[in-house]
């Protein structure tokens, strides 16, 4: 809380930039940088994806989705570290089974896998968004599978794969001592009674969905960069807040799109618990990559499908950082377009000596 409260004020310092054809300026404070902050999330969204367009296959990409059941939710609230890490595990070595199982696709996929653990109105909702490439490499490794034109893997098939990989996966946690149990729930803590709670999820329907294949590399790359960094809440969903409510937009998944459009209203201490909610541990990594993607032979892994696809690297377009001077910024004058320097830089606590004019209004 403390990082986003202070980002991008004179608390963390900043600098002055001026343009070197109108000479308009303007003081910009530094960013939190903080993985949970709506407003850092932007550039680093860019970074990482300037880093991953290397990764790209010239195949139809899925998009799966690995749900638990909102019981199970409730022990991953108070664990976070080891049911979210399981919640990764379980999912990735789900698809990577199936699809090696010759009755399927019977090859050696690779996954990006992003966490998120809210639904649109802050409540607790963990699941993972898994891209894909639709096809893998042969057992082998001497050919290239593809999958079936707009069908990835069925989806009934993983969901019970799933559901028996996680239940098993969460007794492994119990039996070692790495949950804890509150409120109601204490009684959890004893084996033979987490044991006979656990049973009904055995039988139960785990949702797992898989979306229709997107339109080719680029929308993958534009779908991930909208993903892979966002947060609980975004700025533009946000209406009005002040010391005693804060009101914003949410979509209600369960009524049509349009009746689906809602707004909430939630006290300022309410709304701010269910954002610290999703703040999580310390070095717990929300984006992980599984087989050919894996980071160890993914360069590797992906010279040798193109080479098999007869494909040349996808090119996007990317900013040459070559070529901005030392002290000058990527983005332009935002009133002529000029190159914008900086002409001073301040400290943590400090204030720039140089004022920068009011900017002018549009006759």
């Amino acid at each position: 809380m403390s990082a986003i409260e202070t980002c991008r004020t004179e608390a963390l310092g900043g600098h002055v930039a001026a343009c070197a054809k109108c000479g308009h300026q303007h003081v910009a404070y530094n960013s939190c940088k903080n993985r949970h902050c709506p407003k850092c999330q932007g550039p680093a969204a860019r970074n990482w994806m300037a880093a991953r367009v290397d990764d790209l296959l010239p195949v139809d990409y899925f998009h799966v989705v690995f749900t638990l059941p909102a019981e199970i939710a409730r022990i991953a609230y108070w664990n976070k570290k080891a049911v979210y890490g399981l919640l990764f595990r379980a999912s990735a070595q789900t698809l990577t089974t199936i699809a090696a199982d010759p009755r399927h696709l019977g090859a050696r996929i690779g996954m990006t896998s992003v966490l998120h653990t809210w639904g649109s109105a802050l409540t607790h909702h963990p699941h993972v968004h898994i891209i894909v490439p639709g096809g893998g490499l042969s057992l082998d490794g001497t050919r290239w599978i593809s999958c079936r034109p707009g069908f990835f893997l069925p989806v009934r098939v993983l969901s019970r794969l799933f559901r028996r990989l996680f239940v098993e996966g969460l007794m492994a946690l119990h039996h070692a001592g790495d949950l804890s149990f509150f409120g109601d729930l204490t009684s959890l803590a004893d084996a033979s009674a987490f044991a006979a709670w656990l049973s009904p999820f055995r039988k139960s329907e785990w949702v797992v969905y898989a979306k229709p294949p997107f339109g080719g590399p680029e929308a993958v790359l534009a779908y991930l960069s909208r993903y892979t960094h966002r947060v609980a809440i975004s700025n533009r969903r946000l209406i009005s807040a002040d010391a005693d409510t804060v009101t914003f937009r949410w979509t209600d998944y369960r009524l049509k799109r349009r009746e689906g459009q809602k707004v909430m209203r939630l006290a300022t201490g309410e709304f701010i618990r269910r954002f610290l909610i999703h703040v999580l541990p310390d070095g717990f990594h929300r984006i992980r990559h599984y087989g050919l993607l894996a980071s160890a032979g993914r360069k590797t892994n992906i010279a040798k499908i193109r080479a098999l696809l007869g494909a040349e690297k996808v090119i996007q377009d990317q900013p040459s950082h070559a070529e901005i001077i030392p002290l000058t910024l990527a983005e332009p004058c935002p009133d002529c377009g000029g190159p914008m320097r900086i002409i001073e830089t301040f400290q943590r606590g400090q204030k720039p000596r140089t004022r920068a004019p009011p900017r002018k209004k549009a006759a």
